[in-house]
């Protein structure tokens, strides 16, 4: 199913009700992606796609309010700028507050810089944006986030899973870091370069990024400017779960022994 809408500022939590019918008749685990595909023009109420559900696909044009996609279930979200738009995207914010809340699975690609406390609690959910505000993935646990650009301060407090990738073209990034947490590495493994890559592949073909394609073109360029955030705990239980694969165990079994081993509990 495909429909072209036009929707405003007043129109809030659109796609929830959505969501909520195809839970409660397909259950968690929603429909096949790009099931049912909105094609929208202009600027979205509060808490839009919030709980989206897997099967939908948002595609944007125009900008959001706060809290777009808070709990989000699978779904996916593309915002882009207006072509005829002249703005710098990594300069202008393009998402409100607070994206991306606690969500738990899905994707989500945006053509210019989210507000603050950008993917907040996200626990499973795939984001690329071109920049982010103040407490960007504060409290995160899981899921992957590109941020193609600055960020502001207190940049990762709390994060205890997941993997974030920034670019820092110009080395600022660790005044706005909270280290407490948090490991900084060079994007070096060829397996994290190809994840990388493809994410902002993906975003560029979501959005038309100039600034992704710009990245994309010179690759080899920009990858040594990229740093990998990751939390300690996660990269011991990822690292351990690894070595446990490697001696016969499947990968859910390999992450509960990992993740039992690295809380010191028996089970």
């Amino acid at each position: 199913v495909t429909g072209d809408f036009k929707i405003k500022n007043i129109n809030r939590t659109v796609g929830t009700m959505l969501s909520g019918k195809i839970a409660k008749r397909y259950g968690a685990e929603g429909l096949p992606d790009d099931t049912i595909t909105l094609n929208l023009t202009g600027s979205t109420g509060q808490s839009f796609m919030a709980f989206g559900m897997k099967g939908i696909t948002i595609n944007l044009t125009g900008d959001c309010n706060d809290y777009v996609g808070k709990g989000l279930s699978g779904a996916k979200i593309k915002v882009k700028l207006p072509k005829e738009y002249t703005i710098k995207s990594d300069e202008n914010i393009i998402v409100g507050n607070t994206v991306l809340y606690g969500a738990t699975s899905g994707e989500f690609y945006a053509n210019g810089k989210a507000g603050e406390r950008f993917a907040v609690r996200n626990s499973g959910a795939t984001a690329v944006v071109e920049g982010v505000g103040d407490h960007g993935c504060e409290y995160m646990t899981g899921g992957r986030v590109v941020v193609l650009g600055k960020t502001g301060k207190n940049f990762a407090a709390g994060m205890s899973g997941g993997i974030a990738y920034v670019l820092d073209v110009d080395n600022v990034l660790y005044k706005n870091l909270n280290k407490a947490m948090i490991s900084i590495e060079k994007v070096e493994n060829k397996y994290d370069k190809k994840e990388l890559r493809d994410l902002i592949e993906a975003h560029v073909e979501a959005t038309g990024s100039k600034l992704g394609a710009k990245v994309l073109a010179d690759f080899d360029y920009y990858l040594p400017h990229f740093k990998k955030l990751i939390p300690n705990e996660y990269k011991k239980m990822i690292t351990l779960s690894a070595k446990l694969e490697e001696k016969g165990l499947n990968s859910q079994q390999a992450q509960m022994e990992a993740f039992y081993e690295s809380i010191g509990a028996k089970h």
